[in-house]
This record gives C-alpha cells, structure tokens and sequence, in this order.
C-alpha cells in the first residue's frame, strides 16, 4: 500500500476497520486465552468513557500541564500501596505495561546497587526460576547483566535452595511470580524473602499477572502466600492494572519499599538545548487515558467489586479444573491458585490436540515443558466452558499419539 493521495470520508474508514475486524478471532466469546481481559461490561464502559475523556492529554506533561492526571496517578499508587501493604515511605509509578515495570525495576536495583558497592560498571546477576517471565531477558539485555534460571520444584513453583545455589557475590536481583505465567502458581514469596534478607540481595515479585487479583482470592481463604511488601525481604513489585485491574490497555503499576529505591529508577537528563529531562518511565509520552480509566475502574470497583469479580473467577477456574480432569487422561499441572492454567494428556501429542482446537475455532495456549495447553481466563471464558470442554474432549479423542516432543509454543 503507498501513502494514500487524498483522505476519505469517517464512514468509509469505519467500514473499512470492520472488514478487517471480521477476522479477528472472538474474544469476547472466551475463545482466546490470553491478550486481552474482561470483567463485566459496566467495568468496561467506565474504562472506555474515562480514557476518551482524556484521549488527548499526555501523561509526561502531568506535573506541568495536567495537575488532573498528577493527582489520579498519585491516588492509584496509594490505593495500590495500601492493597499491597506498603510501608510507610514507600512509593511507585504507572507505566506502560509489565514489560517496562520489569525493565524500570531492574534498573533500579542495578543502580542502587551500583551505588551502595561504589562501583559504577558493576555487572550484577539476576537468579531467577525457569518459570519467570521473559521480560527480565528484556532488561537484562539491555542493560548488559547476567540471568541465571534455575529448576522449580516438583510443585512447579521456585525452588528456593536452588536459586540460593546459583547465587554468588555478584548477584542483586532474586525473583519470585505470583504466579508464574506457565503454570499460574505462586511461587513460595516468604521464604524468597527470607534468602533475600539472609544474602543481603533485593527480591522483586512479578505480580503482573496476579496483583490485582491474589489479594482477593487470599481474602476469599484461597491458600495464597503473603506475596507483596508484607515480606521485609520484597524491594520492589509490579502489577499489571490491565490485566486482573480490568483496566484498559496501556497500563501497569511499579512500587519500591522506599524513596531511595524509587529514585534509582528515575532517568533524569540534562544533555541538550532544551534543558533537563527527567521521567520514572523508559517511555516519554504516555497515553493521559490510561491514567485516567485505571483510577476510574478502581474507583467504580472498590474492595467489593473486585471481591465479587475475585469469586466468581474462582467458581470458574475449579470448574474448568473439574471439566479438565473429567476427560479420561486429562491432567492440569500443579494446583494453580488463581486463573492460568496448564495442562495436558500424557498420552496424546499436545499440538495434535491443539489444532483439533484451532479447528474448532479456539486460539489455543501452549505451554512447552511439559508439553500442553495454556489458558489464562478472565470473565469472558465463563460463558464459554461447556463449549470450551466438549471440543477439548473431542480434540483429545482425535489427536494423535504422543511423540515426546516439546508443544510448539509462541506467544
């Protein structure tokens, strides 16, 4: 396609985006498992209506030109902080998305350690699980640092004797997930901590996928461990808002115990004409709406409306568990604690069954080791479980012998 050589009326752009829109897969039918996030549709038109109440503005001019979107980022950080018991002194940011809360906190930790060792070229460690996310290879790569994964354990949550062992002097980030993306388990956060605190190195938990939803489930009695700063050990958290926040995208939340770690993040430039520039995000501009939609969604919501959300995706997510394992040779690995789930037939060859449900119209998760399939589930896949398990049972019946192969996974 060249540069078009005249525009073309609203409706006509309109008709267009809906043609290429008829091949979208239905997510809103729950026939994706992951990508995108629903709770119930009044969340979604308060989410809507806020980010185009503030479409135009930009969130870099925050302190300067828009004192509305200062304050409602402020109040999500505290509403945050007193979800994820913060302590007193500590402190945060919005972001794009997990990715950049990741890479932020690893700078930061870097160069607070940076700092505390006087050696400014210092080149640390991160130790990790197998199961943490990408993202850490993300800022490891850009910022020249090792990452060292280690085995879980036979629960498939991180093993911390393992991490311990594969530390050494060099080493300044440990990392625990509530949960871990693969499999949806939390990993065991408290006795993270108390290695963090043993080896003096600074423990971030990944609460991107979980933050916005283990609170709740650990207030409904689900056995959730304390996984946020009510360990001393956990210097720094991130926590996706446009995931379990049911926030609209772009938006994500990073959090430091204190104002020192906090500062580490800060990229703050005085190298050109125009004079100093200095922001706590990778990104410069960002969308003044999704600032906005996550302090709206969180104010619509309050602790009762995520509680009720809390619920019923916990009904939900034991029902496909139940639905699953009712297949003869279906198995869910490990006992995921909130909505992602892995599982898969010893028996059966994972991709076989995967494009039996891609014949069936689904989008299917895969994870590799072992090999199966993957669905991460909010809201949305609630009205789809009994389609959801009757094709999943006549993918199975259908599929060919497992070959012992790792699944093809790409997300």
């Amino acid at each position: 396609m060249t540069f078009p050589e005249h525009g073309q009326p609203a409706d006509r752009i309109a008709a267009l985006m809906d043609q290429m829109k008829a091949g979208d897969a239905d997510w809103r039918g729950g026939r994706v498992p992951l990508y995108v996030f629903g709770a119930t549709p009044g969340v979604a038109e308060v989410g809507r209506d806020a980010f185009n109440a503030f479409f135009s503005e930009n969130a870099l001019g925050a302190k300067r030109a828009f004192s509305s979107l200062k304050r409602m980022e402020e109040e999500v950080i505290a509403m945050a902080l007193d979800l994820f018991h913060g302590p007193e002194g500590s402190t945060g940011n919005m972001t794009s998305g997990g990715t950049e809360s990741i890479v932020m906190a690893i700078k930061a930790c870097r160069d607070f350690n940076r700092a505390a060792r006087g050696d400014a070229r210092h080149r640390g460690n991160l130790v990790l699980p197998v199961t943490a996310h990408p993202a850490f290879e993300k800022g490891a790569s850009l910022m020249d640092l090792e990452v060292r994964r280690t085995p879980v354990g036979a629960d498939l949550r991180a093993d911390p004797a393992a991490m311990e062992a594969a530390m050494d002097a060099d080493t300044i980030m440990i990392v625990g997930s509530t949960p871990c993306f693969p499999y949806g388990v939390v990993d065991p956060i408290p006795a993270l901590s108390e290695l963090a605190l043993r080896r003096g190195v600074w423990l971030h938990v990944d609460a991107c996928v979980g933050g916005y939803f283990a609170p709740f489930a650990r207030a409904l009695g689900r056995p959730i461990p304390a996984f946020d700063f009510a360990n001393p050990g956990v210097m720094s958290l991130s926590a996706d808002l446009h995931k379990f926040g049911f926030c609209p995208k772009p938006a994500s939340t990073v959090f430091y115990r204190d104002a020192a770690r906090h500062a580490a993040q800060t990229l703050d430039l005085d190298v050109w004409p125009n004079g100093r520039f200095a922001t706590n995000t990778l990104v410069g501009t960002r969308p003044g709406g999704g600032v906005a939609a996550a302090w709206a969604v969180l104010n619509f919501l309050g602790r009762d409306g995520y509680m009720q959300i809390a619920e019923r995706l916990l009904a939900m997510r034991d029902a496909y568990v139940a639905g699953i394992e009712a297949i003869p040779g279906m198995r869910v690995f490990g006992k995921p604690d909130l909505s992602i789930l892995a599982f898969g037939h010893p028996g059966r060859d994972a991709d076989s069954i995967a494009a039996g449900m891609s014949a069936r119209g689904w989008i299917p998760g895969m994870v590799r080791t072992p090999p199966g399939l993957h669905l991460m589930m909010s809201l949305l896949h609630e009205p789809a479980r009994p389609a959801f398990l009757a094709d999943l049972a006549g993918a199975v019946a259908e599929a060919k012998p497992a070959t012992g192969k790792q699944a093809s996974a790409v997300y």
